[in-house]
């Protein structure tokens, strides 16, 4: 093994989650610049990671084989993984997440530092700087707060997410296969979220899709795999709409765009880390809500008491031409 100091980040999911890290994880790379870090995370969210320049290995995390029941299987995954946990000789492990699982993992690690997110008092022992949680903070300046707290210093706060050029090749394929122009001005509609009462309705999205397309504006809607028949309607339309592509080829389609719309989900804060202007629907900027990052103003919320799906399209149709204006002035 190399003589550098090897650090392990842990963070297992959800996409804008992991998003959160990202901050923390420059101030890691600014606090040790010859260390080698690593990075747990789940493995359907591994390919996310290409864009975390200054990560130095993924180390994948099968969190579906290990809950599939298969003892044999599970005893042996366990297995390899503390071996490849410990082969590496961390010397500090961060566990951004908090959860028993990820507890267990940091204290395997063999790290004889390990600094956490201890949401119950219960796993404190998996940890020798354990950090409770601050609700009323953005998750990624909880982040930053965990490492401040712990020692590091944090100095300017940058949010840099770098899409890999392959991805960006293959959504500018997508783009001439939809006769999109790369030099004309884009909206990408993001419009399902994971938790169906965040969404804002699919017509409000194609009222202010036909809006800006009657302006000259081309239109791209984006969504998993298992969305595509709910973009049916956008289909009939005529709007391209690119439902199950791989995530970081719809990064790049978003690094395309003029302007990315959409509710509180992943890929809104994949465009805020690529430096891309987005307008997000979401219930609340209070303190602790997942608004976009260090851009609280680039939300719309609803009037008190009320959801998301009460957003007016006026009101969308508004700010997205106030955006646009500015990032073609």
């Amino acid at each position: 093994m190399d003589a550098r100091k090897h650090i392990l980040l842990i963070r297992l999911k959800s996409i804008g989650d992991i998003l959160f890290t990202l901050p923390a994880v420059h101030a890691v790379r600014k606090n040790h610049p010859e260390a080698k870090i690593h990075f747990l995370v789940s493995r359907e969210n591994a390919p996310l990671l290409r864009g975390f320049a200054e990560i130095d290995e993924v180390v994948p995390f099968d969190r579906a084989a290990f809950r599939s029941g298969n003892i044999p299987a599970v005893c042996l995954g366990a297995f390899r993984l503390v071996r490849q946990l410990k082969e590496r000789g961390f010397s500090l492990a961060i566990d951004f997440q908090g959860y028993g699982e990820t507890a267990w993992l940091s204290w395997l690690s063999a790290a004889p530092e390990r600094w956490g997110d201890r949401q119950r008092g219960s796993r404190a022992w998996a940890y020798t700087n354990g950090i409770s949680r601050d609700v009323a903070v953005h998750p990624a300046d909880w982040n930053l707060s965990l490492l401040r707290r712990c020692g590091l210093r944090i100095g300017e706060i940058r949010n840099e997410y770098v899409l890999p050029a392959d991805s960006l090749n293959e959504a500018r394929n997508f783009f001439a296969a939809n006769n999109l122009q790369a030099d004309k001005s884009t909206l990408f509609f993001q419009p399902f979220t994971s938790s169906p009462h965040k969404n804002w309705p699919l017509e409000k999205f194609l009222e202010v899709a036909r809006h800006f397309r009657s302006r000259g504006a081309q239109i791209v809607f984006g969504g998993g795999p298992s969305e595509r028949a709910a973009l049916a309607p956008a289909l009939a339309e005529g709007f391209a709409v690119s439902a199950g592509a791989p995530l970081l080829v719809t990064a790049g389609l978003i690094k395309l765009s003029t302007l990315a719309v959409g509710a509180d989900t992943g890929l809104l804060h994949l465009a805020v880390a690529m430096g891309k202007r987005a307008v997000m629907l979401m219930l609340s900027t209070a303190p602790g809500q997942t608004h976009p990052f260090q851009h609280a103003d680039w939300a719309i919320t609803p009037p008190q008491g009320e959801q998301v799906s009460e957003i007016s399209t006026a009101e969308v149709i508004a700010v997205c031409r106030q955006a646009v204006g500015s990032i073609t002035e």
